[in-house]
């Protein structure tokens, strides 16, 4: 697993320009989600000027397109450079970092067999039943972002390259997951439970539908770096293989 990188990552986004300092990413259908419109560093030794330099130029772009924030991804298991940390805290920019995880399906562990608990793959029949719990979780960042997220569930639905999977508790909508498929692996994206359901396994769960339909795949996963997630990835074997900064701010 060691070929594995963050560039495995899906992301909702083009790259629309770059240069030898960084790579753009934007997203005209889904403005308000960050992670679909930002600026990649390819550089570990980024100075202030560049970064300073990108910044504008981000902003200016945003600017135009109606976006109130700007967001940055630094080099792979880099620290951001001193100078550049002390401009970003006074800048009040969010500073955070992500981590990557992977594991082989063979190595993920047995799940205790629950007959309440349904996994199924996302159907016409149930689109709606998903559509509505996904607008649901997505509703704390905002109705125009549920909406374009909304939006773009249903092109997920009818993309060879995503798996929209759903978990039902006595047959209520209680969980989801999106499987994300290239040739080598499976990204988990966007694993949530609703909170009524929480602790009833439903999240390892849903992992496992992954694990028993993709056993020839590695699966990978984001995880924040400050998240309680994270510790439930590595007690069920994930392998940690990376960290990745990140510095967000959004404009009132």
């Amino acid at each position: 697993m060691n070929h594995i990188t963050f560039d495995h990552i899906h992301h909702y986004g083009k790259t629309v320009f770059q240069n030898d300092q960084f790579e753009h990413i934007h997203n005209p259908d889904l403005l308000t989600m960050y992670d679909s419109n930002y600026i990649r560093f390819k550089n570990e030794d980024l100075s202030l000027a560049e970064f300073k330099q990108a910044a504008e130029y981000l902003r200016s772009f945003h600017l135009k397109n109606g976006q109130k924030h700007v967001k940055f991804h630094f080099s792979d298991n880099s620290k951001i450079p001193d100078d550049i940390q002390i401009f970003l805290k006074e800048s009040e920019f969010m500073v955070g970092f992500i981590e990557l995880y992977a594991i082989q399906p063979k190595q993920f562990p047995p799940v205790k067999e629950d007959a309440k608990t349904e996994v199924v793959p996302v159907t016409e029949e149930i689109l709606e039943t998903y559509l509505q719990i996904q607008f649901e979780f997505d509703l704390k960042y905002g109705a125009e972002f549920a909406a374009q997220k909304s939006d773009q569930y249903k092109r997920n639905f009818h993309s060879d390259q995503i798996l929209q999977v759903m978990a039902l508790y006595e047959g209520k909508p209680a969980g989801s997951v999106d499987l994300i498929i290239s040739e080598n692996t499976v990204e988990i994206d966007g694993l949530q439970v609703h909170e009524r359901f929480q602790k009833k396994g439903i999240g390892s769960r849903l992992q496992k539908y992954a694990m028993d339909n993709f056993h020839d795949k590695t699966v990978i996963l984001v995880a924040d770096g400050e998240d309680t997630p994270r510790e439930m990835y590595r007690k069920q074997n994930y392998q940690y293989l990376g960290y990745r900064y990140e510095a967000l701010k959004v404009y009132i």
